[in-house]
Order: C-alpha cells, then structure tokens, then sequence
C-alpha cells in the first residue's frame, strides 16, 4: 500500500510533462528552420572554402615568387660557372705561354751553344792538322832549343821549366 501513495501523490504528478500538440504547420516551421540553417551553414562553409582558396592562392603567389628567385640565383651560379670557365681557360692560355717561351729559351740556348762551339771544333781541327803534317819541324824545333840550352844556361833554365830537358 505505500507503494500505491506513492505513485499517486503529487509530487509525481508535477514531474510529468504535458505533450505539446505536433501539428502540420509547426512540422513546416520546423523544416524551414532547418532549411534556412542549412543554408546559413552552406553560405558559411562556401564563405571558409572561399578564404582557403584565396590563401592558397597567396601560397602560390608565394611559392612562384620563390621560384622566381631561384631561377634567378641558378643564372647567377651559371654565369659565375662560365667565369670560372673562363678564367681556366685563361690560365691554361697563359700556362701554354709560358711552356712555349721555356721550351723556346732552352732551344735556343741549346742552338747558341752548338753554333758556338763549331767555329771553335773547326779551328782545333785545324791545329791538329797543322800539328800533325809539321810534327817534323816541332822536332825540329825542340832540338834546336836542346842544343841552345847546352850552351846557354838561360834556355836551358826555361826547357828544364816546361821539362824538355
């Protein structure tokens, strides 16, 4: 029997919730409201895309501009490569220069020295002939200073010097 009180008292009475009465008219309010929200959540999420669209493209402005400047900086490294470029050439030009002149002044030295030296083969040469064909009068000529040497003592002191004597 408390149970039956307490299920009829009126604190439970108050609790329960009277239903509102669902008629057509407040279903289509209700559906244009869901209407125009959706809308309004559209026009929103086009408004979003449309700012995310802008800064992309911004991005891409951003990203051509640094393109721009790495093209730039790849025409400055190939314009310093062509001065290297260059430069080595100049270098080897000058090194060739150089070889050349070397290789000139020691032939020349080379020429110089052999062209000196004929005048002077053909002049002993010659002495050697000479020598060779009077060798009987340098005899000769020794023994004559032999036999002064025998009677004056000056030339015989000057062949014992030089030991022919």
């Amino acid at each position: 029997m408390g149970v039956a009180i307490v299920l009829f008292s009126p604190v439970f009475a108050v609790a329960i919730e009277t239903a509102t009465q669902i008629t057509h008219g407040n279903v289509i309010e209700r559906l244009t409201r869901l209407e125009e929200g959706q809308k309004a959540i559209l026009r929103e999420l086009d408004q979003r895309f449309e700012s995310i669209d802008k800064r992309l493209e911004s991005i891409d402005k951003r990203f051509e501009s640094i393109d721009k400047r790495f093209e730039s900086i790849d025409k400055r490294f190939e314009s310093i490569d062509k001065q290297f470029d260059r430069q080595y050439q100049l270098i080897l030009g000058m090194l060739g220069v150089f070889a050349a002149m070397t290789a000139s002044t020691i032939g020349f030295a080379l020429w110089d020295r052999a062209t000196m030296i004929r005048p002077f083969e053909t002049t002993i040469k010659a002495i050697e002939k000479e020598i060779i064909s009077d060798r009987t009068r340098l005899h000769a000529l020794i023994e004559a200073f032999k036999s002064l040497g025998e009677s004056d003592e000056k030339a015989a002191e000057i062949l014992k010097r030089f030991n022919l004597l």
